[in-house]
């Protein structure tokens, strides 16, 4: 996993339509554009400590982040139980479910394909930050 820089410019205000969208029959009412509103608001609540990290591999697939979406990640959150983490484990990077049962605190994969994670006693683990949002892509480009 690589960071790289990302700028986050002025405002952008995109139309945002209040009234959310069924998944069956839509209605005629749909089509008015209420408001505006900011994705960098939306996403990003403390701006100097938030990250945009590419997703690579499908370990998360459960979790909802795909290869190559961009997760948002927050640096000055503390986890909590079930969030999606990014930790250093002996200095690889990698995207974890964090499960907490009383002092324990487990890593896990969130796709039932892997085999579950292990951790050796003497891992030297490091929680980078704690992923507040993605952007997926439903259509990429090519």
């Amino acid at each position: 996993m690589q960071v790289s820089g990302v700028t986050i410019g002025y405002p952008m205000p995109v139309p945002f339509l209040v009234r959310p969208v069924r998944a069956g029959f839509p209605s005629p009412a749909d089509d008015f554009i209420e408001e505006e509103i900011d994705l960098q608001r939306l996403l990003i609540v403390n701006r100097p400590a938030t990250f945009l990290v590419r997703v690579a591999g499908d370990s998360m697939l459960l979790a909802r982040l795909h290869d190559g979406d961009l997760a948002v990640v927050d640096r000055s959150l503390t986890p909590r139980n079930g969030d999606i983490v990014v930790v250093d484990i002996d200095g690889e990077r990698s995207f974890k479910v964090w499960k907490r049962q009383g002092h324990r605190v487990t890593l896990h994969f969130a796709n039932p394909r892997f085999p579950k994670f292990q951790l050796s006693p003497d891992a030297v683990i490091e929680v980078w930050g704690v992923v507040s949002g993605s952007v997926c892509a439903r259509r990429r480009c090519e």
